[in-house]
């Protein structure tokens, strides 16, 4: 009867091309945790986008048809639901080329939704300054 104590040629052989990292499971761990970062993300543009939108509930009604307001807040649901669609694509791009060891960080994603919210907080802080504070004034932007 013979034990094998080292690993031979045929073993190394069978081993999957994603076993090779060591550090695989912290790398899926922190992949995990950057999606769920994107998700809670993408909830509050939606939620964010349902708050604009629903504001107009609480008030008095000052005029008989909507502002731009609603317009706002369909933006911010729908930069919501991009960031959940694009994010889960991304996650599974990104546990695919961990398993197979080829990850490359990309930038196209940070600059994407960089640019993303910066367009959706001119929107805000053009709309919170075109809209007037005074609930009697007359000039209520359409």
């Amino acid at each position: 009867m013979q034990l094998k104590l080292k690993s031979t040629e045929e073993d190394k052989d069978k081993k999957k091309p994603g076993r090779l990292n060591p550090s695989r499971i912290r790398d899926h761990l922190a992949n995990e945790r950057t999606y769920l970062a994107w998700m809670r993300t993408g909830i509050a543009l939606l939620g964010f986008g349902v708050v604009i939108v629903r504001l107009r509930a609480f008030q008095v009604p000052l005029m008989p048809r909507p502002g731009n307001g609603w317009k706002l807040g369909l933006v911010f649901s729908l930069v919501g639901l991009i960031t959940v669609w694009l994010s889960t694509g991304h996650y599974f791009a990104v546990r695919r080329d961990i398993e197979e060891d080829t990850y490359e960080p990309t930038d196209r994603w940070v600059l994407l939704f960089s640019l993303a919210v910066m367009i959706l907080g001119a929107g805000v802080i053009y709309f919170v300054f075109t809209t007037s504070l005074d609930p009697s004034s007359p000039l209520i932007p359409e």
